[in-house]
């Protein structure tokens, strides 16, 4: 029996209510399905089922960077699955992620040698909360149980995740299930010291010095991790400011203080490096990583750690369980094949090379739309930017919305997050395309009222 008969009606269909979408206004999309409902897909363009070109101006949701169809991936995908479909990673292994694990560390910042595999962001996250938690106990400083995040950041939306996230919707109607012990340092976006910035800002460094009120405020010998996006993609492309995360680095250090980079979008090739964290010369205690490792094809992520964090676990009895955490798709064979290949095409094609020749062309286009009415403020770092548009009075969001809307009929898939447009085109793109990309957007917040 086929997935779907010729004569299905998707629009019916998603009218109807079976299908609950998740971060979607529902209603609004049951009122008109059509446009949204996504056929197929090939390189940087989706194509919806009338036929529509839509330019992937996200990447999917910041995961397809290669475009979609690549045929060295799906031929991974499917001689793997010929091979082995699955295996449990609960007291086995197979070849295929265990040289994943050694590809992947090798790309890592120096003393961050040990990969421990997840499905995704959110369990990623929540993986090196615990990862912090237990690394502390072990060396007999159980006490440490605060975990500090960031207004604006996005980690997911597991409880850890969400705990130490700092996006008000996704927190305020889960509030009676936070977890414990969890502050947030200050965002670094300030408009009115930083609007229009090319790639870092200048202000902002001594933002980082928060992390110091909240370590006097509730003692550092009580604080396990601080965790940050180097480039806070959900919330708006966010840049750190020049020196701020160096400095995140040193007052950790200083107190004992686990870092924690969650490079769920920024890691594999969209800072024009492996990791954020080499792009800003800072090295964490460790990454969260997953989107790009697979090219969106197959759910995968993981947490690198360092050395010193993992050799505190490899204590013990030699037959007890290390750490009692793992999920029954960590390490997917078919996920790991599926990453092999994205390295191979990621080595082979130059794609580093090419995210950082793509940088200035992106850059140059959506600065050029400083001056429009609308326009309050454009933001860019890597292969990564946004534009904030002005809200209509009495709706935030309702003008990202409508945006969002008018650009599927004008060939664009936009990111809309409220009133900011966010850009991170496929790696594959060409200057045309990125140029042909932002003229669209500028054309619709042109004709926005």
């Amino acid at each position: 029996m086929t997935q779907l008969s010729e004569d299905f009606d998707c629009p019916a269909a998603v009218t109807d209510g079976a299908y609950w979408l998740p971060f979607s206004a529902n209603r609004r999309m049951k009122a008109n399905p059509a446009p949204r409902i996504i056929a197929r897909a090939k390189g940087p363009y989706y194509y919806t089922e009338a036929g529509e070109e839509l330019f992937d101006t996200l990447s999917g949701l910041w995961c397809t960077p290669l475009g979609h169809g690549h045929p060295r991936i799906v031929e991974a995908l499917k001689t793997q699955a010929e091979t082995l479909d699955y295996c449990t990673a609960f007291q086995v292994t197979n070849p295929v992620t265990v040289r994943l694990a050694g590809r992947i560390a090798e790309r890592a910042p120096q003393g961050l040698n040990h990969v421990f595999f997840a499905n995704s962001g959110s369990e990623s996250v929540d993986t090196a909360l615990k990862i912090a938690l237990g690394y502390h106990r072990l060396r007999g400083e159980g006490n440490r149980f605060r975990m500090i995040g960031r207004e604006k950041g996005y980690h997911g939306v597991g409880f850890g995740g969400m705990s130490v996230g700092g996006i008000v919707p996704n927190r305020k109607m889960f509030a009676s299930g936070m977890i414990p012990g969890v502050d947030h340092m200050r965002h670094t976006h300030d408009p009115a010291q930083m609007a229009f910035s090319r790639g870092q800002p200048t202000w902002g460094a001594d933002r980082a010095d928060d992390l110091e009120r909240l370590v006097a405020l509730h003692d550092a010998s009580t604080i396990a991790a601080v965790i940050v996006e180097p480039m806070q993609g959900s919330s708006g492309v966010i840049v750190p400011p020049v020196g701020y995360l160096r400095r995140l680095r040193e007052i950790c250090t200083r107190h004992g203080i686990l870092l924690i980079f969650d490079e769920v979008i920024t890691g594999f090739g969209r800072m024009g490096a492996n990791f954020a964290a080499e792009r800003f010369g800072v090295t964490p205690d460790m990454i969260v990583f997953a989107k790009a490792i697979t090219n969106g094809v197959v759910p995968m992520g993981g947490v690198i750690v360092s050395d010193e964090i993992y050799n505190t676990f490899m204590a013990g009895p030699p037959n007890a369980i290390e750490f009692c955490h793992g999920y029954t798709y960590s390490g997917h064979p078919l996920a790991a094949a599926v990453a092999h290949a994205v390295l191979d095409v990621m080595e082979e094609d130059a794609v580093l090379e090419r995210v950082r020749t793509l940088e200035p062309v992106l850059e140059e286009a959506v600065h050029a739309l400083r001056g429009l009415n609308l326009v309050s403020d454009i933001r860019n770092i890597g292969l990564a930017a946004a534009i904030d548009v002005v809200p209509v009075d009495g709706a935030p969001g309702a003008r990202g919305l409508s945006i969002f809307e008018k650009g599927l009929e004008s060939g664009l898939l936009l990111r809309c997050t409220g009133d900011t447009i966010a850009f991170g085109p496929p790696f594959i793109s060409t200057p045309e395309q990125i140029h042909a990309m932002v003229d669209g957007v500028r054309r619709l917040i042109q004709a926005a009222d």
